[in-house]
């Protein structure tokens, strides 16, 4: 992937290259291309918006792929590209973690609790378990994750007692 080294229409050159680095990595068909243009992305020379344009992209795949089969070969073959990269690797930990509560994989109390806010709060907006959220009610690093699992559980459907 090459990317010409100016915009024409006067936008600051790494808002452009971001959003170029955005679109290519939408288009790319297939894990293994997938982790090609993220290495490419990762090789940019402004560092921080690489890896914020990559975070961007696990974050929107991710979430896609949060009940899919795919997501372990798709993540294995992210982690493979991302070493060394201390915030995209800890952000796909992070979706592992979502994804095998969502699942129902083993996961640790320690783990959601001492996972970062972004997670937490992202948790609470697209978990259905309630032991997590029961956890993240009680334990969350913020009040504003502590009060927003505690909605939710508020707001789960009521199941009547076999009599």
């Amino acid at each position: 992937m090459s990317l010409p080294d100016a915009d024409p229409d006067d936008t600051p050159p790494e808002h452009w290259r971001y959003a170029r680095h955005l679109e290519a990595l939408a288009a790319t068909p297939g894990e293994t291309a997938e982790a090609e243009v993220v290495a490419t992305v990762l090789r940019d020379p402004d560092r921080v918006m690489a890896e914020s344009a990559v975070v961007t992209h696990l974050d929107r795949r991710a979430a896609g792929l949060l009940a899919d089969d795919g997501f372990t070969a798709w993540a294995r073959a992210m982690s493979g590209v991302l070493a060394g990269r201390a915030f995209p690797e800890r952000r796909l930990r992070e979706w592992s973690l979502l994804k095998a509560v969502t699942r129902g994989e083993p996961w640790s109390a320690a783990e959601l609790t001492g996972a970062s806010d972004w997670c937490q709060r992202t948790a609470v907006r697209l978990l259905g378990s309630y032991e997590a959220l029961e956890l993240l009610a009680a334990d969350a690093r913020t009040r504003r994750v502590r009060n927003a699992a505690a909605e939710r559980l508020r707001r789960r459907p009521v199941v009547p007692r076999p009599e």
